[in-house]
């Protein structure tokens, strides 16, 4: 089930709210300035399916988010429990960080989690299947997958040789709580 909670950026062990509706959801972060949506497969996807399944189940979401913000490239990213280089993925982006451009992901199976920073606050969002999040250029936040990683996520670019990030140096990621492991993987784990 997808979750916000908000908390005081200085404050990580207790949220101020948590929500599990989507349309409370979207609307709390809306008025953050971070997209939020729900979509739905135009057609089935099975597991195993290739990039280009997986695009053409979402192209008409797709092609409206790639005309209307200007993204340019799209591509599919999954990961499993089994992974061998799980650890350094992960390790990657656990930190807060920002990037020149939006970093826009749709989750397609498994599961996410993206903590973002601002104004003072810190809105955890666990993004699950059917969830996309649109997180605003040098917004800062942080993304977590679990020790045993699960999904399959649709990535949107304005320049995917572009997207790097930029850390901040602050050590308020490592303050505030980790995604435990999504139960797909625990049932997937070898």
């Amino acid at each position: 089930m997808s979750r916000l909670r908000i908390y005081d950026d200085q404050i990580p062990g207790t949220p101020l709210a948590e929500f599990h509706d989507h349309a409370t959801i979207e609307h709390e972060l809306r008025e953050a300035g971070v997209r939020f949506e729900r979509w739905e497969a135009n057609e089935p996807v099975w597991p195993g399916a290739s990039q280009e399944q997986v695009i053409a189940a979402y192209q008409g979401d797709i092609d409206r988010l790639m005309k209307d913000e200007g993204y340019q490239a799209v591509d599919v990213i999954s990961l499993k429990p089994d992974h061998p280089e799980r650890a350094t993925l992960r390790q990657k982006f656990l930190e807060e960080h920002t990037h020149s451009e939006d970093e826009v992901r749709f989750f397609v199976a498994g599961a996410g989690q993206f903590t973002l920073h601002i104004a003072g606050k810190v809105y955890e969002v666990l993004c699950e299947q059917g969830d996309l999040i649109g997180v605003p250029d040098n917004t800062r936040h942080w993304f977590d997958m679990s020790e045993s990683p699960y999904f399959v996520a649709i990535r949107l670019f304005t320049n995917k040789e572009g997207w790097v990030a930029h850390f901040t140096g602050t050590d308020i990621a490592g303050r505030f709580p980790r995604m435990p492991p999504h139960p797909s993987a625990t049932a997937l784990a070898p």
